[in-house]
This record gives C-alpha cells, structure tokens and sequence, in this order.
C-alpha cells in the first residue's frame, strides 16, 4: 500500500459525491474515550484536502462541530459523519462517541458503516482500551465486519509502538494473534532532553521504503545503511500473517522454499484479506503539525481505506420482510434496484428542525420523493414483531454534511449517506422504501437503559412544553426510555449513564426549551396484611332529604404473593342487599389501590364480605362504597401491614477478574447470587436477585466496579416483604414528606 501514487481531489468547497457504490468506503471509527478519534478524523479530511492547514472547513465552520453540550464537557457524545474524497473514492467517516453511556450513538455507526477503524491511544493503560473495546470488536468479529487498528498519541512521552501492538494483539487477536500485526513502523526524530522523540515517519515493512513526514509533506526514499535489518523480523512476521490468510495456497510453499513474494502480489494478498474480515493490520497516525498539511501517517491510512476496506457491494445487508412480516429476497446494492433505506440517526437543527442521517442500501434516494416509512420503534417494548407504526412522507432537502454546511445533493445513491430534512416522525431505525413496494429491515439491538431519572417541570411554562420535548428527545435517542409510572406518578427517563442523563437534560433545555429538575426516583412498593383481621365500616349520615346509609362488615386475610386482590360474598339473608354487594367490592378495590398505611397499593389479600345493614331510602352504591373503604381501613389499624418492595432479577456479565468483587457487592445490596455461568472470553454471568430500592444506580456502580468491563440487563421478578427496620424508616421518610 506504501507504493501506490497520491494524487488525489479535495472535497474543499463542493460536497464529496459518489455515482457507484463501488467508488465508496463507509468506515466507522471505534474507540475507548480519549483514543484521539475525532482529531484522527481532523487528520484525514486535512490530508485529503477537505479542510485548511487551520484545520478548519474551508468555507466556515469546524469539522468537529457537534454542538455547544459536547464542546463544553470536551468529549463526542454524537455520531458525527464527515465525507472525504481520496483518489477517486468518496469515504464517510463516522466519528462515534467513546463514552461508554452513548453506546446507542456507537451502534448506530456499526449499522451505518461497511468496516471499522480501531483508535487506540498509546498513552493510555491497557484496562481502558479492553474495557470499552473488547466487546464492539466481538460484534464487528460476529458479523466478519472488517477492521484496523490505529494507534494514536506515539506523539507523547513515554509511548511504545511495540508495547501497543502486543496489547492489540492479546486483546483482539483471539486464537490468531498472527492476523493482528504492523504494516509500518514509527520513526522518530532526535530524542529531547526529557526523552521523548516525536514521530516524524512511517517505515513500509512490505515496501521496505522510510515516509518521512518532517516537513510537513510526505516524502519517500530508502532506508539509510543499517535501517533495513530490524525490519527483518517484523517483516517477516508480515509476510507470514500475510500468505497464511491468502487464497493461493502455493504463497506458503514458495515463501518456505526461500523463494521471493512480488510485493504486489503481498499487497493484493493483504488488501482481500483485511476485506474479508480476517486480517487486522496495525497503523499509526498522528495530526499534521502547525503549518503542515499532512499529518504523519493519514496517507497511509486513507490508502488502506480505500485499497483494503470493502465497498458497500460487498456487504451482507440485513434481512428485509414487508410490513407484514413475509419474507423478501435478500436485497443487493443496486442503484437501479428498488428503494431500501434506514434512518440510522435523528437530530434536531435549530434552524432548519429535524435532520435524519440515511443509509441507503439498494436505489437511489432524490429529493421530493414520496417514500413509506415504516418502524419497528426501537424505543417500544417489543418492537421485533411487528411494526410499530407506518406513514407515506414527501422526502425534503437532501444534503451533505461539512462542518456547520450543509451542502445540496441531487441524489443519495446505494451504498451512500445523505442527512435528509423534513421526515416527519421517521425515528431512528425506520425503513424508507417505494410507496408501491414497502419494505421493513430487521431492526439492530440496542442495549436497555438501565438508570432511572425522575424529572418535573420547573414551572407552569415549563409543564406546558414537557410531554412535546420529552417525546421528540426520546425519538432522537433510542437508548432512552421514558416511563409515566402510574404507581409512583413520576416522569422517568431511564438512561445509560450520568453524562447521558447530563446531556439529556441539557439539550431538553437548550434544543427544546424546557427546563426540569431531577427527583429522587421513587420505587413502587405495595402493602399487604401480614394476619387475618377484620373490620366494620359505617357510614350513616342525615341532614334533611334522603340522607347516607350503608353498613358492611368484613374479614380480610393474606394471600400468597401474586395473588392480588379477592372479594368473597358470604353475605345472608339480605342483610346487604344484591345491587350494592359490587358497590361494597369497588369501594374496597379503590381503597386498596391509594393503600391504607403509607399511601402505597394494598395486594395479596381476600377481603370476605360477611354482613352487614342498608336502609331502603338512604342506602345507595355511594354510601356503600364509602363504607367498604371504611370497613378496609378500620382492619388495616387492627394489625400490621407489611411493606413489599419489587425484586429484580439481575444477570451481570463481567470478566473472570472482577466475579469475587461483584458477588460481594450484591450480597452488600441484600442481593441473593442464585448462580454464575462461564461465558465466552473468560468471562462469567453472575445471576441473582436483588431489592430493586438497591441497584438504582448500579449502572454506574458496576462500571466503576468493573472499570468498565461489565454490563448487565435486569427484569422484574416480584415483590417480597421488606425487612421491617427498612421498613420503618421508608415510613418515616414519607410521614417527614407529608408534614
């Protein structure tokens, strides 16, 4: 890749097109937090010519413009697309964030993109590059999604090339280390008084050729007298990863016999190799120096880009049903073919509203098409079965993103990405395809939101614009989940993570104008009786005219857990008379449901109508649901009432490291380990059960705990009685709140 010419077209000042799917590279870039990702991005679209030696676009803006949210906290919290030209090729850059709790923005690049760019930072400790990682690597491997690796921030003190790739290699390497190994070498200029030598060049171990990037241009000559021989061993590692993955069985024979590889023939090798998913070379690159244009190791990079990465015609694309769910033929990137588009991201623009980010799969998109949207509303409990919701949408503006640009296209062919304005209510994950051939493809995953907000509006103003901001909000990200708890009467938000509620609420704030406070999240909690009591309620009332009469006597006692609410009629003779024995009963199920101790709903128990008294005037269905409350009332003060609080069961996935600190920390969260199980990767599933009033937070506990290796999913399982010094103390607090 090192001997290919550079010529090469600047997309300054006119949007990157592309009129065949063969001519574009979508590459997503992956990367722990602080890898360097978004000025590895800067570094490409400067050596490919699409911004000024400032690093700025060059008709205004800045290529890592996200907004004012992430600009201020100094990390991505977006996926960000960035389209460059290199020799002929049109390649999208997918920035994507590497905080952890914006995942749903990583997934989304996944889908968007044909093969991935792994950024791993030098500077950094190895436990922060597996942690955050590991697994999107495992989901690239599953899906044989091409990938590199980049290792940034040589440019620091104290860095090792060598040391780096050992790590990747452990880590990514799997069963075939060999597949994970440099194609070039670093080279340093003069070492500085405090010991750091700062990258000047790349050697090319097939080339054997030193690209010296010091004067801020890339040049080429050949290696001085003894720069050739430590090449050797790591060449040679090359060239055996190399032909050990090649189609041509011979290479290996011939390369054994001492015979020599035409290094065309190893880089044709390499590049349908790294194509198919089963070798990962490893770059390094760092941004251009003041002054330069090209920063060292960005042409080496944009070569294998475009060389070595796949285009979009050799994707498996995912499966594709109609709306009803019947199959269809597995599409094909087509221009010509029918229209099969996904919205892999929603945002909202203050001046021109909602943008949606489109990949287009098969056809061509043009503006002022008439599409069908249909989704399986990747935010909606259960979305895999069946779409969620279906429209007919007149496309609008379609258009290219630069920095604060965003420039026209004509058309969005198969295989590219365009954002377009106007959707309507197309949410992320939506299919966009022919008005006469719907169409809907298999949804991705996206992980649970696993943090729970409460929230409330800051004024009466603020309650006016609430319901609006929160539906688009949670539109735009499908890692949030909004919840209207009808026991608690809270507004949730449940999202991945503190820095994801921070921005989530920022931008509620400063996209929509809505300004809330956080609460303290309740849990929902029931009573039950814990003995069989009984009770007597009367209510009798005259004050001229037909006055209020009813009276029922009860006994209630406990059920199993579950149960829910029983009424029983034992009543005899009439003493209550026919028509108001389900008045008794509605009168004691709306008691229950507002609870007779701390306010929250009684469950569990049989309520036994055994008598009671009526008046053939005053007696009617609102006296004698009065009394049944009553009656319910006066048992509940005649014993104790046991609080119940909901447990969920908890699975946690985390490396075999971190099991004995994670058992420890559930059994101190009054959790039960019910069992653990050996995962993939040496890794273990722990499975307990745990009082869901203990792991509010546990989504921000266990990545500290884990330092950002583990995950976890949890379910409701039921209630249990609460430990009654807990119990005590929940009372008191709500005593304390209703004073």
């Amino acid at each position: 890749m090192g001997d290919r010419a550079h010529t090469h077209t600047g997309a300054a000042g006119r949007a990157a097109t592309a009129d065949r799917p063969t001519s574009i590279r979508n590459v997503v870039l992956v990367g722990h937090s602080g890898s360097g990702k978004t000025t590895l991005v800067e570094a490409l679209a400067q050596t490919a010519g699409a911004v000024n030696r400032a690093g700025r676009v060059e008709d205004g803006g800045t290529i890592s413009d996200y907004d004012e949210i992430e600009q201020h906290r100094h990390r991505s919290v977006q996926l960000s697309l960035v389209p460059v030209e290199w020799n002929g090729y049109k390649i999208n850059l997918l920035d994507t964030p590497g905080y952890a709790d914006f995942v749903g923005e990583l997934r989304a690049g996944l889908r968007a993109a044909d093969a991935a760019l792994f950024v791993v930072s030098a500077a950094q400790e190895a436990d922060a590059v597996e942690g955050t990682t590991r697994a999107v690597w495992d989901e690239c491997a599953a899906v044989g999604m091409p990938r590199a690796i980049v290792v940034t921030h040589l440019d620091t003190a104290r860095t090792s090339f060598d040391d780096m790739t050992q790590v990747c290699a452990a880590l990514f390497g799997g069963d075939d280390p060999d597949a994970v190994v440099p194609l070039y070498l670093p080279v340093r200029g003069p070492q500085a008084p405090d010991g750091h030598a700062p990258l000047t060049g790349l050697t090319g171990l097939l080339s054997q050729r030193i690209f010296d990037y010091s004067s801020g241009e890339r040049r080429e000559h050949p290696p001085a007298d003894g720069e050739r021989e430590p090449l050797g061993d790591a060449r040679n590692r090359l060239i055996e990863g190399i032909i050990a993955e090649s189609e041509d069985e011979t290479l290996m024979d011939h390369y054994l016999g001492g015979g020599d590889i035409d290094v065309k023939t190893l880089v044709d090798d390499l590049e349908r190799a790294v194509a198919r998913g089963v070798f990962h070379p490893v770059l390094t690159a760092a941004p251009a120096a003041d002054g330069s244009r090209q920063g060292v190791g960005t042409v080496e990079l944009l070569d294998l880009v475009t060389g070595g990465f796949p285009s979009p015609v050799e994707r498996i694309l995912p499966a594709v049903t109609t709306p009803a769910g019947a199959p269809r033929p597995a599409p094909v990137c087509d221009p010509q073919g029918p229209l099969l588009a996904e919205v892999v991201k929603t945002a909202s623009d203050p001046y021109v509203g909602r943008m949606s980010l489109v990949r287009v799969f098969s056809g061509t998109l043009r503006p002022d098409d008439t599409v069908h949207v249909c989704g399986h509303g990747l935010t909606d409990p259960g979305h895999e079965e069946r779409p969620t919701h279906e429209a007919e949408i007149r496309v609008g503006a379609l258009t290219s993103p630069f920095g604060k640009q965003q420039r026209p296209l004509t058309r969005c062919v198969a295989g590219d990405l365009a954002c377009v304005a106007r959707l309507g209510a197309a949410e992320t994950g939506d299919t966009l395809s022919a008005k006469d051939d719907p169409l809907l493809m298999e949804p991705w995953t996206m992980p649970d939101p696993l943090l729970p907000v409460a929230i409330r509006a800051h004024s009466k103003a603020d309650e006016d614009k609430l319901s609006q901001g929160l539906s688009r909000l949670v539109a735009e990200d499908p890692t949030m989940r909004l919840e209207q708890n009808q026991d608690t009467h809270q507004v949730v938000l449940w999202c991945m993570g503190e820095a994801h509620r921070d921005v989530a609420l920022e931008r509620l704030r400063s996209h929509y104008g809505v300004q809330v406070d956080a609460v303290p999240h309740r849990v929902p909690l029931r009573e039950t009786f814990a003995t069989r009591c009984s009770g007597r309620g009367r209510h009798v009332k005259q004050s001229g005219g037909h006055g209020q009469y009813a009276i029922c006597e009860i006994e209630v006692e406990p059920l199993p857990p579950g149960a829910g609410i029983e009424f029983v009629d034992k009543v005899v003779g009439g003493a209550v008379p026919r028509q108001f024995i389900p008045s008794v009963e509605k009168g004691i199920r709306a008691q229950a449901a507002r609870g007779v101790a701390s306010g929250h709903p009684l469950v569990d128990v049989r309520v036994t109508l055994l008598d009671g008294k009526s008046h053939s005037v005053d007696s009617s269905d609102a006296a004698f649901q009065t009394a049944g409350a009553l009656a319910l009332r006066e048992a509940a003060a005649d014993t104790r009432i046991q609080l119940l609080e909901p447990v969920a069961e908890v699975s946690v996935l985390i490396p075999d490291d971190y099991v004995g600190a994670v058992m420890s920390d559930l059994s101190g969260r009054r959790g039960r380990v019910v069992g653990t199980e050996q995962a993939p990767g040496g890794r273990t599933v722990v499975r307990a059960e745990v009082p869901e009033l203990e792991i509010g937070r546990y989504a921000v506990d266990l990545r500290s705990l884990a330092h950002g290796t583990g995950r976890f999913d949890r379910a409701y399982a039921r209630h249990e009685a609460m430990p009654p010094q807990l119990a005590e103390r929940v009372r008191a607090e709500r005593e304390g709140v209703s004073d």
